[in-house]
């Protein structure tokens, strides 16, 4: 009697359903990315700011604009406006020009606000990028995992199949009893349920992971084994989510700076040139030109400014807890995570033990039911023990690819 069951059944023998091509998860991953419209949102985050940016440059350009004011204030019978304040009326048509006097360290801090913001963006296109890659991993891994387990259990109800028919001749030889015959067809019919429920199981589970990865397809797919390897783990310090502490506080020190310029002088030339006239005498001749310079100082503004600073500081303390509040939990989670992983590690080893050995008691159960010898009871019952233990190894091997995939999110 050959080992049959313990065996990998040929992936083309469990269902026509699974015959489609098979993939891996960098195909997942790659869907994902592609799809995403968060990501891309970001995206176009960075385009709009590169705009602002160009704005800020032409808004210190010189600014020309057009103007027309046309009035006429009649007096009828004496009575109307007074004549000296309106002239009788006023025609004015000017193209006028204003040139904003601005600091290169001014216009530099404008633009390093737009920089940060766009190194944030980024940033946070970084954490989407890898919630996103977590959420296919792990959607992966149980699907995975149900594949295994279909697999695991349809050999299982091929060889109970097998026996089947040995145990009907012999139960109608009479070497086995009708009950014992019975008790055994009882068991293939559960792992016939079993063989369907997984199917649907899995069709289930692979259906979610086209959907999270954004993919039109209905048809169910074979996966390859995820090739998952821990990653280095490096210093909370250098993760994306560190990162965006840095650009915090960059971020607050550049309003600062904001703050100071926004109460410096500021300095404004203009000059109109064109048509300006009161109609009242020789109104042909009243074309000519104006310029000027325009000085703003601030003097006092009811302690605003201090206000601004106090803001901001409230602000930083706010930003040192959350930085700090985030190291210790990435420490916290590591080491949770390192001891998850090394415990089921651990408990994957004495399955496996457990494994050896009720596959042994199966073997000697298989021999001694071909020559009519076997207790159908004890048969079953080490049948249950196996697909127990074989069962909890498939779970913890999904659960110890679902840690390292939760480690590798924290430093990936």
């Amino acid at each position: 009697m050959k080992k049959v069951l313990f065996l990998v059944m040929p992936l083309l023998s469990f269902t026509p359903v699974l015959l489609a091509q098979s993939r891996g998860i960098d195909y997942y991953l790659d869907q994902a990315l592609r799809n995403s419209p968060l990501l891309k949102d970001y995206q176009n985050q960075v385009l709009t700011n590169q705009l602002d940016s160009q704005r800020i440059r032409a808004s210190y350009k010189p600014q020309v604009a057009g103007t027309s004011n046309n009035m006429y204030a009649p007096v009828l019978n004496g009575f109307g406006y007074d004549n000296a304040i309106t002239n009788g009326g006023n025609v004015t048509a000017v193209v006028g020009v204003n040139q904003a006097l601005v600091s290169r360290k001014n216009l530099g801090t404008q633009f390093e606000t737009l920089h940060i913001q766009n190194q944030g963006i980024e940033n946070a296109a970084k954490i989407s990028e890898q919630d996103l890659k977590r959420t296919i991993i792990a959607q992966y891994i149980s699907t995975y995992g149900s594949l295994q387990q279909l697999i695991f259990t349809r050999g299982i109800d091929t060889l109970l199949t097998k026996e089947e028919r040995i145990l009907k001749i012999l139960t109608e030889k009479n070497v086995y009893r009708q009950t014992d015959y019975l008790t055994f067809l009882v068991t293939l019919k559960q792992q016939e349920l079993a063989v369907r429920q997984l199917g649907i199981q899995y069709r289930n589970d692979n259906a979610t992971l086209n959907y999270l990865s954004g993919i039109e397809d209905t048809a169910t797919t074979l996966l390859q084994e995820p090739a998952l390897t821990m990653n280095t783990l490096p210093g909370p310090e250098h993760s994306v989510f560190f990162r965006k502490y840095e650009l915090d506080s960059l971020q607050l020190t550049n309003s600062r700076a904001l703050v100071d310029f926004s109460y410096k002088p500021k300095v404004n030339l203009f000059a109109d040139g064109g048509y300006n006239s009161s109609l009242a005498f020789e109104g042909y001749k009243n074309w000519g030109t104006s310029f000027g310079i325009n000085i703003t100082v601030p003097i006092y503004d009811g302690k605003q400014k201090k206000l601004q600073y106090s803001k901001l500081d409230i602000a930083e303390r706010t930003r040192a807890g959350y930085k700090d509040f985030y190291k210790k939990q990435y420490s916290q989670q590591i080491a949770q995570l390192s001891q998850q992983l090394k415990g089921t590690e651990e408990l994957i080893g004495d399955i496996n033990q457990q494994i050896k050995y009720a596959e042994g008691l199966i073997n000697v159960n298989v021999k001694l039911l071909e020559t009519g010898d076997a207790k159908i009871a004890d048969l079953v019952i080490a049948l249950n023990n196996y697909l127990t233990a074989k069962n909890l190894l498939i779970q913890n091997n999904v659960s110890r690819l679902q840690i390292i995939n939760q480690i590798n999110y924290w430093n990936r």
